[in-house]
């Protein structure tokens, strides 16, 4: 089994970024997961129930959930 099939079985990662409207949206990297909460405790739950919704088994789940959050911040020159 190679290393890349190795870590996607065992971590995921989701793209965090704060949603215009307000709240937060994460999208997974390497998986078509997709959710979205007002604030980021609510978004981990909702992303664990995402994750749970995509892969039907437990063995097919990643043990690791890794969040790369990205916020954008404009300061004056």
């Amino acid at each position: 089994m190679g290393l890349n099939k190795m870590m996607n079985s065992t971590e995921i990662i989701f793209l965090v970024e704060q949603d215009p409207e307000g709240g937060y949206i994460a999208r997974a990297l390497t998986e078509s997961i997709f959710t979205e909460a007002e604030d980021l405790e609510t978004l981990k739950i909702a992303i664990k129930d995402a994750i749970y919704c995509h892969f039907e088994t437990p063995a097919e789940r990643p043990k690791i959930i890794r969040l790369h959050i990205v916020r954008d911040e404009v300061f004056a020159a």
